[in-house]
């Protein structure tokens, strides 16, 4: 399965600013709160050992539904699922490279996401924050659109319930399992 599902040309899209909204997160423990996962497990990402990759994205968007008005033009929100898709196909190289769990993390709810699991064959879950505790706790970038509070794209990577590694802005989407990678090939375990 190709990771540029849905792709648009980037060139067409704003891409988003570094606003310094991640910087406080570098050494900061992950809030011991769970998630519901598209699985059907809680997951409390501070309890979890070793690496893990929790990406986040606005929104998935369901083929045949359009989008809020003018979400292409709102910088970093276009390219969702060419974000999952990009980890979902570098899946086997990340756990190689000593990445225990992938998540993904958004603020909409778990049945919706469950969908979107599906539909993209993602091999890992997809934690929802629709009730923005985890937001709110580590005071995570977001945005207002079509009534909703969706989360900025970015990714971080955890080591034994701690934040190691932040990846923000996140531009274009589709790189950002790239970015990963060639990090982790950097800064071995």
């Amino acid at each position: 399965m190709s990771g540029n599902v849905d792709a648009p040309d980037w060139s067409t899209i704003p891409a988003p600013q570094d606003d310094g909204a991640m910087r406080h997160l570098l050494g900061t423990p992950m809030p011991s709160l769970a998630l519901l996962a598209t699985d059907g497990r809680p997951i409390d990402l501070s309890k979890l050992p070793g690496r893990v990759v929790a990406y986040a994205y606005p929104r998935t968007g369901r083929p045949g539904v359009p989008s809020f008005d003018g979400w292409d033009m709102i910088p970093g929100a276009r390219g969702c699922t060419p974000q999952s898709c990009a980890f979902r196909d570098h899946f086997a190289e990340l756990k190689a490279l000593g990445i225990k769990d992938v998540f993904g993390l958004s603020t909409q709810d778990t049945d919706y996401q469950r969908e979107a699991a599906l539909r993209l064959h993602l091999p890992f879950a997809i934690l929802s924050d629709e009730g923005l505790k985890l937001t709110r706790a580590m005071r995570l970038p977001t945005f207002e659109a079509g009534g909703t509070t969706p989360l900025k794209r970015f990714a971080l990577i955890i080591r034994d319930g701690a934040v190691e590694k932040v990846f923000y802005p996140v531009f274009p989407p589709d790189r950002n399992a790239g970015d990963v990678i060639a990090w982790l090939k950097q800064n071995p375990a």
